[in-house]
């Protein structure tokens, strides 16, 4: 069943449009809270990033699963994984996270996990969809069986606290030098905070919110001034993270960018090396590039590939026993430590191992070589271009030409109008050319 609602990662959209409105957002709110609540009294979180219209969505969402009598723990800023956290440590039966994660302000969404920390389930989903195309005010509460809301005051205290216990015991960071850039969102105090009760030498940036600036010209997706920063104050590492700090980039002492897929490749070493690492490899999606796959394989271990979104790693990490696993673009998954994606604690085991090793960000976080790899985004206005019978054509061509040495990914955005492409191999003249002319031939049927 095709959803209305529901994305890749819950549901999204421009804010005070539809389906981020006031209205929706509230039958939304009734809607989840009927399939969690289940006739009994129930518990929801709600965290948010620094989005100005997170103070709607949040009293919208309120106001829904007050009316289906569920009480409410409103978190205000907390980073994603700390929402997945307090789900666990509250004892809730829902936890919900406000954040279009690294889209810019004007746009808003809301991830929904589970008592259990995880991301909802397909089935799950559906079964709200349901909800919503039907009559909801058969299942609103009877006058005094409203639920009651209440703020917990201590929640980013609560979350720095567990993100500290990810490393060993006693283990500090006295001696380096770190910035890092909380791209004016949900982590602008947690961050810093941690890091420098660590002990760390910390500069940051990205951490003025005004409800407008989230991401903008900065975070996981920007990280410029994060490598200047690092080059001027001589630091040690930069940590990039998003909008909700689900994700982190890491910039070396050399302002060189270090993207997810080698922060994989350094954690799961490290955690080789300890006795850690369960499974036979690690987790990643289709984007991740193909010289992580050689690295590990050179070392005896798998990389298990799965469509893109961190719900589908984590997954996949379950099914397959793994606890390393994460997306190319910073979400790092570590189910030692949290169910989802976790920008700094991912961070942090780089930092530990730089403190335990000795060794500098460059020497570190460079582990393997990367395929040249080329990502093409070609806007669309609806519809479906893939099916178009020009396109299959030209991916299938593309495809044979990169037959035995290198990959093509072309997929939907699961958040925005694009086809994305991803064309990697050994040649890099021939990628490109082949990556252009695959998005030229979807422009064409796109237009």
């Amino acid at each position: 069943m095709a959803q209305r609602y529901f994305g890749t990662d819950g549901v999204r959209g421009r804010a005070n449009e539809k389906p981020m409105d006031p209205e929706t957002i509230v039958r939304l709110g009734m809607a989840v809270g009927t399939l969690f609540a289940n006739g009994q009294r129930a518990r929801v979180v709600i965290g948010k990033d620094t989005r100005l219209s997170g103070y709607m969505v949040e009293q919208a969402l309120t106001a829904g699963f007050l009316s289906v009598g569920m009480d409410v723990f409103v978190l205000g800023p907390v980073p994603t994984p700390g929402v997945a956290m307090l789900t666990r440590s509250l004892r809730a039966d829902l936890g919900v996270m406000i954040s279009a994660s690294h889209n810019p302000y004007h746009d808003n969404g809301i991830k929904f996990f589970g008592p259990d920390g995880h991301k909802l389930t397909d089935e799950q989903e559906q079964r709200i969809e349901v909800l919503l195309e039907n009559d909801l005010s058969r299942y609103a509460a009877a006058s005094d069986k409203l639920g009651r809301a209440k703020r917990i005051e201590d929640a980013q205290a609560r979350y720095i606290e567990f993100v500290k216990r990810s490393l060993p015991r006693f283990f500090r960071l006295d001696g380096l030098r770190v910035v890092v850039d909380c791209a004016n969102g949900a982590a602008y105090r947690i961050a810093p905070t941690a890091l420098w009760e660590l002990g760390a030498d910390v500069i940051d940036i990205g951490t003025d919110p005004d409800g407008f600036n989230i991401n903008r010209e900065c975070g996981s997706t920007a990280p410029a001034q994060l490598q200047q920063a690092v080059l001027k104050y001589r630091a040690d590492l930069g940590i990039a993270l998003d909008g909700d700090a689900d994700r982190v980039i890491i910039v070396d002492e050399r302002g060189q960018v270090v993207d997810g897929d080698q922060i994989l490749a350094v954690i799961a070493g490290y955690f080789r090396e300890h006795g850690w690492l369960q499974g036979d490899g690690v987790v990643a999606t289709i984007m991740s590039n193909l010289g992580l796959e050689r690295h590990l394989q050179a070392q005896g271990l798998t990389l298990h590939r799965t469509p893109v979104g961190d719900r589908h790693v984590f997954q996949a990490m379950h099914e397959k026993g793994c606890n390393v696993g994460g997306e190319q673009s910073g979400h790092i998954i570590l189910t030692d430590y949290n169910t989802t994606g976790d920008g700094l604690v991912a961070a942090l085991q780089v930092l530990a191992v730089m403190k335990q090793t000795q060794r500098k960000a460059s020497e570190v976080c460079h582990v393997f070589e990367p395929v040249p790899q080329v990502l093409l985004n070609v806007r669309h206005g609806g519809g479906r271009p893939l099916e178009d019978a020009a396109v299959q054509k030209a991916v299938a061509a593309a495809e044979k030409a990169l037959a035995g040495w290198g990959r093509l990914v072309i997929r939907p955005s699961g958040t925005e109008p694009l086809i994305r492409i991803m064309v990697e191999g050994d040649d890099a003249e021939k990628i490109r050319s082949i990556a252009e002319e695959l998005a030229e031939t979807v422009r064409r049927k796109a237009a």
